[in-house]
């Protein structure tokens, strides 16, 4: 990870990533600690006002930003060699700055432990990457039934309460974000609260443990109807998040591209079941292991057709580097985007390599080629970039990736653990 200061006001925008196929990858790759898991347990410190000790967090950018957020309302954090100790009892401004919270959508998982901790919170509409809308009328309409008054004006939404009240919420939509965002709010608000078509993503599960280890009374999560019961209070304690289930699938598909062989550890085999079902369809054998899959890549892959769901469905996060892998498979795919209407902007990119894909709304058609050939191509978005990479591993000559910054947002040392695997990749500064 950059410097801080640097990185506030470069944004990485000079990386280039550098492949070259060099073969088969081969070896072990260790999964980190969960981005989408350890954005909302940040944020939930909050509630806390007092000390937390967060095990697994991964060095990412959008980590660093959060850090920072945390940091510009007053909280302090100590980063250890193999955790951070954050003490948020100096909060005292509920106001997030314009220009950290433009970097990075997550941020507006601060808006409920604010709300509820501060009875006020202060927040911009959050940035990110631009695979479509990601709205956040579901987050104020449940604040708004829990008690809370809202405002916007000059671009922020203020947020406010003399105090939250348990409410009966249904979510128009399984948001994970909403979910989150409620979940944190209603653990201090007066009576009950119950969230019904709730997200059941494995990270709202991790979220929901970690707040009731800090003393919150939360049932139902990773179920479509969570309940719970608001405490005065919550404290300080340790936690571990869960392993990144998009990175372990990301690895995988690595593998499978490069016909290659290996074990992707430190994973939750039911977080994965989507991918690794996929993949079998594709002629990749995987065997499974306590906290591990071996991956084997020997045969040819073939074609299969995706449909993107909320979990436990294939996850969005995961098709763009699918459709890197239909590219260059035998016969034709079909990938159905359900989640975000505007999700293949790597497309082009990989059609510049070489690739046949034809794009209907939200329908993805991939008839798979013999050989992609490498060329200089633009990471528009965190998963497309990491399709790029994938393609990359197998295609002819050279492939240069521009826009690094999209993928240092989801992928901790990604270069530095292809390379582990003897993949030919550089980061070029």
């Amino acid at each position: 990870m950059k410097p801080k200061k640097e990185f506030l006001e470069s944004g990485f925008l000079m990386s280039r990533i550098i492949l070259k196929n060099n073969g088969a990858l081969r070896g072990e790759v260790t999964v980190s600690g969960s981005k989408n898991s350890a954005l909302p347990i940040l944020a939930a410190t909050i509630l806390t006002r007092g000390k937390n000790q967060l095990w697994g967090i991964p060095a990412l950018s959008d980590i660093e930003i959060m850090y920072t957020l945390l940091e510009s309302l007053g909280a302090e954090l100590l980063h250890l060699s193999d955790h951070v100790l954050i003490d948020t009892a100096p909060i005292r401004s509920h106001t997030t700055p314009y220009e950290l919270v433009t970097k990075m959508r997550g941020s507006f998982l601060l808006a409920g432990p604010l709300l509820a901790a501060c009875k006020k919170a202060c927040i911009c509409l959050p940035g990110g990457c631009p695979i479509g809308s990601r709205p956040v009328d579901l987050h104020l309409k449940g604040f708004a039934q829990l008690g809370a008054s809202i405002t916007q004006e000059h671009g922020y939404i203020t947020l406010a309460c003399e105090k939250l009240t348990g409410a009966k919420i249904y979510l128009d939509f399984p948001s994970v974000g909403a979910t989150e965002n409620l979940i944190m709010a209603a653990c201090l608000a007066d009576g009950e609260t119950l969230i019904q078509n709730a997200a059941t993503e494995p990270e709202i599960e991790d979220l929901a443990n970690f707040l009731n280890r800090q003393g919150a009374k939360i049932s139902g999560a990773g179920t479509d109807t969570v309940h719970i019961l608001g405490v005065d209070r919550l404290s300080g304690c340790s936690h571990t998040v869960i392993s990144d289930r998009i990175e372990a699938g990301t690895y995988m598909a690595a593998f499978a591209i490069s016909h290659g062989k290996g074990r992707v550890k430190n994973i939750q085999l039911d977080h994965i079941r989507p991918m690794i079902a996929k993949l079998r369809e594709m002629g990749v054998e995987i065997a499974e292991e306590p906290s591990a899959v071996l991956v084997n890549a020997r045969k040819k892959l073939r074609a299969t057709n995706i449909k993107t769901m909320p979990f436990p469905g294939f996850p969005t996060d995961m098709q763009a580097q699918f459709g890197g892998l239909l590219s260059v498979a035998q016969g034709t795919g079909m990938i159905v985007e359900t989640v975000f209407e505007n999700r293949f902007l790597h497309v082009g990119e990989l059609q510049r390599m070489g690739a046949n894909i034809r794009i209907d709304g939200r329908t993805s058609v991939v008839q798979g080629v013999g050989q992609l050939t490498g060329a200089e191509v633009q990471a528009s978005d965190l998963r497309g970039g990491a399709a790029l990479v994938l393609a990359g591993l197998c295609a002819g000559g050279v492939t240069k990736i521009s826009g690094v910054e999209h993928i240092e947002r989801g992928y901790e040392n990604l270069v530095g653990k292809l390379q582990l695997l003897g993949a030919d990749i550089t980061l070029e500064d």
